[in-house]
């Protein structure tokens, strides 16, 4: 195992920036997630930590081992691709052991470490198959298996369930997590998709145009995000968000915007007419008869058995709800939408950073 630092990594293609002056730490041990829209970086900064592209500036640092000049086989890694990038001729037995038998380790090692990690991976009856006879999640579990014989130092993975439909995907989160409780191995996962890095992290990495908006534990950035970037990209359902204005009097707080009042808390430094962005979670907002809290029309009704999502209309903008159960509403009924002041976030206008 090890920790990795990256310190002031920067990359660039010609005259385009893609990376800018990126640094952070992480721990030995640690499951990392970089997390952002297409494009914001974190493959390329993924594959910089793998030795697949070069760096323009900055250093990358692996158990405190400069590793810029480093190739890609020296540097004890072990990465999963989308593709799985297995060999369709070979067994799932040599696809895994093909590592070892290229660095000419022992015949009875390579078998040794093939068969503990299928036994991990729930893969042994399946050695003697060739990846065309195997499903998608089976071809996963091989490419993480060739991955953990070679016992890195640093497993790295890039968007590996992306080919997956939806309940393999879940699954296979679940394997992944449970995978790496076992190893204690030292973890970075590429996704776009933040319910993976809300479900698998230790930690989060926000990207966003080459720079890191926020890093915490998937807790921290929900409940406190940084900016209004990171509250709308962390969630799902994301946040709904309003642009409004601060009213404060008799040491109260609250948000006009839509042509309704919004509470707002109290402790956030925001002054009395300053333009914030109102942000309030889906699974915060109650409903209620029209004559209470703000009311609003219904235009859509999801029901999906534990759960209800609504999307409801104020003042010409659409808002989504997340309601525990079942919710007896119907498309233009008129309902009343019951904020608490403690789950809103303020973030000012200007800078998109959060007040308070």
């Amino acid at each position: 195992m090890a920790s990795v630092t990256f310190r002031d990594v920067q990359k660039s293609y010609g005259k385009t920036r893609i990376i800018e002056r990126l640094g952070f730490e992480i721990e030995d041990g640690e499951f990392v997630v970089l997390v952002g829209p297409s494009g914001c970086g974190k493959s390329t900064l993924l594959r910089m930590l793998a030795g697949l592209e070069d760096i323009s500036g900055g250093q990358i640092m692996i158990d405190g081992r400069v590793v810029n000049e480093l190739e890609s086989k020296d540097r004890d890694i072990a990465m999963v691709f989308q593709s799985y990038a297995l060999y369709p001729h070979m067994t799932v037995g040599e696809n895994m052991g093909f590592s070892l038998r290229l660095r000419k380790a022992e015949k009875g090692l390579t078998d040794k470490r093939v068969a503990d990690a299928a036994k991990i991976l729930n893969l042994d009856h399946l050695l003697g198959r060739y990846p065309r006879e195997l499903s998608g999640g089976q071809r996963q579990r091989v490419a993480m298996g060739r991955a953990i014989v070679r016992d890195p130092k640093v497993f790295l993975f890039d968007e590996p369930l992306s080919n997956l439909d939806a309940k393999l995907r879940v699954a296979m989160r679940a394997e992944i997590k449970a995978l790496h409780q076992r190893l204690k191995t030292t973890t970075v996962y590429v996704t776009h998709d933040q319910i993976e890095a809300m479900t698998m992290a230790d930690r989060i990495v926000v990207m966003h145009d080459g720079a890191v908006e926020q890093i915490g534990t998937p807790l921290e950035l929900y409940d406190r995000p940084d900016n209004l970037f990171v509250a709308q990209f962390i969630g799902s359902p994301s946040m709904n968000v309003l642009e409004g204005t601060v009213r404060r009097a008799n040491g109260q707080c609250s948000v006009e915007a839509q042509g309704a009042s919004w509470p707002a808390p109290a402790a956030t430094g925001a002054v009395d007419g300053q333009a914030v962005h109102y942000g309030v979670r889906p699974g915060d907002i109650t409903l209620s008869e029209p004559s209470r809290g703000v009311p609003a029309r219904v235009i859509v009704v999801e029901p999906t058995g534990a759960e209800t999502e609504l999307l409801v209309e104020v003042g010409g903008v659409q808002l989504t709800l997340a309601v525990h159960g079942r919710v007896d509403a119907q498309p233009d009924q008129m309902v009343g939408l019951v904020i608490g002041s403690e789950s809103v976030h303020l973030f000012d206008r200007q800078t998109a950073k959060r007040l308070g």
